[in-house]
């Protein structure tokens, strides 16, 4: 009876340890810049907004900065890049969308950026399931953009932000060290 009763609480510890550890893989940081930064680690984080009731969001792994060099060194100009670290930056979309005039249909794709000194190229790739850049293919480019980049004050952590603009535009913004990038979609 007692060996019965302790293979009993064996199995129930271990599927709490399992849901715990589960749990604990799936958390996402809304604003990583907000956390206590005691991680030499990227943060999993999430960019999330609602625009006329259909929700829009980024995944991406928040570098932190941690007195590196980042533009030109880091993170080498005219190469493409992940745009955060680890796996590729994703962006899903309920609905199609246009960005810089091109058309694209609803779905899951993956975020890079080519980032130069004066402006950076953003791209919209098919392939979202890479490991940084090394899978990345330019065939399955979807849309490339270049846009101008601001300076801001500090930004320990990359961080996406997503904002309503006006009518249906949607800006999408990403900010690290002292950088700021911003296109803008037109939800369909």
């Amino acid at each position: 009876m007692k060996k019965k009763f302790y293979l009993l609480l064996l199995i129930i510890a271990t599927a709490f340890s399992v849901t715990a550890q589960e749990q604990k893989k799936e958390e996402v940081c809304y604003n990583p810049n907000l956390v206590k930064d005691t991680s030499k680690k990227s943060i999993k984080s999430m960019a999330y907004a609602i625009v006329n009731g259909d929700s829009i969001k980024i995944n991406y792994h928040s570098p932190g900065v941690r007195k590196r060099i980042i533009w030109g060194g880091l993170v080498p100009y005219d190469e493409v890049w992940v745009t955060g670290a680890h796996d590729a930056t994703t962006v899903e979309m309920p609905k199609a969308f246009v960005v810089n005039g091109k058309t694209i249909p609803a779905g899951k794709y993956a975020i890079f950026t080519i980032p130069g000194k004066n402006a950076w190229t953003v791209i919209i790739n098919k392939q979202w399931q890479q490991h940084l850049a090394t899978e990345y293919d330019e065939k399955e480019d979807v849309v490339r953009i270049k846009v101008k980049l601001r300076e801001i004050s500090h930004t320990e952590r990359l961080q996406y932000f997503i904002e309503p603009a006006k009518d249906n535009d949607v800006k999408i913004a990403v900010a690290w060290e002292k950088i700021i990038v911003e296109f803008i979609i037109k939800i369909k």
